[in-house]
Parts: C-alpha cells; sequence; structure tokens
C-alpha cells in the first residue's frame, strides 16, 4: 500500500473523521463504521485534505483536466481545496465549479451553478466524499453534461466503502457502469482494514462486526 494512503487512514481516524460503533445509515443498513467528511473543519485539515485528494487523482487520471467538479454541499469545499492542493504541488492550474441545490435568479452570476461556467471540451473531474447509493451522482451528472459539451474524466471520492450499491457490485463501480466513466477512491475499506489490522489497532470486537457486515452487504465486484 502506498505511503500516502496509510498517512490518510491515519488522518482521518486523527481527525475523528472515520468512527467504529453502531451508526445507521441513510439506507437503513446497520453499520459498524463511518464516515464523515463534514468533520474536517480546521484549517489545517482542509489543506492536508486537499492533498491527498489531488495526489490521488494526478496518480488516477493524470494532470490532463480542467475543472474539478462537487456536489453541493459537501462537495463544494473539497473542490476548493483540492484545486488549491493541485496549484502549489502541482502548478497545476483547474476551475471549480459546484452545482446549486436552488437556481439563482439574480445578480450577475445567476443560474445553477457556483465557481466557472462550464464550457464545450472542458474535461471534468467529480469529486465526493463517501459514495453509498450514487443519488448525488444521479442528480448532478445530468446537470453537468446538460450544462456543456464536456467528458467527465472520472469520479475521485475519499473512502469507497466497498459494499452493495442497489445490486450485486459497489456503487462506485454501479456510478462507472451507469455513466461511462471510471470512479476510484483514495482508499478503501478493506486496505483500511488490512492497515489496522497489520498495526495491530484494530480490536478483535471491531473486526468481527466488520467481517459480518462485509459477509452481509459486501459487493462481488
Amino acid at each position: 500500500m502506498e505511503t500516502y494512503k496509510k498517512e490518510f487512514i491515519e488522518f482521518m481516524l486523527g481527525a475523528d473523521v472515520l468512527k467504529f460503533g453502531d451508526f445507521t445509515l441513510k439506507s437503513g443498513r446497520k453499520s459498524p463504521f463511518f464516515m464523515n467528511a463534514g468533520g474536517y473543519v480546521t484549517g489545517s485539515q482542509l489543506k492536508q485534505l486537499g492533498q491527498y485528494y489531488a495526489r490521488a487523482i494526478v496518480e488516477t487520471y493524470g494532470k490532463d483536466f480542467d475543472v474539478l467538479f462537487g456536489p453541493a454541499y459537501k462537495g463544494i469545499p473539497l473542490a476548493v481545496v483540492t484545486a488549491v492542493a493541485l496549484d502549489e504541488l502541482y502548478g497545476l492550474e483547474v476551475r471549480y465549479c459546484s452545482d446549486r441545490k436552488e437556481a439563482k435568479d439574480h445578480g450577475a452570476d445567476k443560474g445553477g451553478f457556483l465557481g466557472t461556467k462550464l464550457k464545450d471540451g472542458d474535461r471534468v473531474v467529480m469529486i465526493e466524499d463517501v459514495t453509498t447509493s450514487g443519488k448525488s451522482m444521479a442528480e448532478t451528472v445530468p446537470k453537468v453534461r446538460g450544462a456543456a459539451d464536456v467528458q467527465i474524466v472520472g469520479l475521485m471520492v475519499s473512502l469507497d466503502r466497498n459494499e452493495r450499491g442497489k445490486g450485486t457490485k459497489t456503487a462506485l463501480k454501479e456510478i462507472s457502469d451507469l455513466y461511462g466513466f471510471p470512479t476510484a477512491a483514495i482508499v478503501s475499506m478493506p486496505e483500511v482494514i488490512e492497515y489496522l489490522e497489520a498495526a495491530a489497532k484494530l480490536d478483535a470486537g471491531t473486526k468481527a462486526r466488520l467481517d459480518a457486515y462485509y459477509e452481509q452487504y459486501g459487493a462481488a465486484e
């Protein structure tokens, strides 16, 4: 496992963003872990988060893209801090864009988007915190493709939960199959479990609950 992935796992735990316990997800599933990117609240945390996303995006998709698109609301700060990090780490100048939950009908920036205006030919990387059901992509991909003749290079999330979406595949794989672009994560939950086990940071009770959860909800691919 790459060093930055191990560092990102420690970063999530240190920021208390990745938690183990008993949680009920929006899907109704009872999960032994929960990841909330809204827990990154300080300047230093947001700076580091953008750097992890930037590195993962460049290593996965390269540098040939023009726009970072973050779905409202959590995707807005993710797109902003990652755009800053891409400039700082790679000298890569990209624009950020986000959708509005409600279109603005007044002023110079009226419309359904924040940030840059999407243009024909733009290559877009979508950025999210974690994808469980794919609902946000169902809302935003048509908006992005409807705004201009763009190419969506791929989607990057921070954590792939590696559990079934609506069918037998992971939500990320379902998104890729449905919309025709690749999907990736900074780390996957199996990588988190592997790392914590190797570092003797995962107690037997939590490991048993994780195993039971994936026995029930684990994805075929």
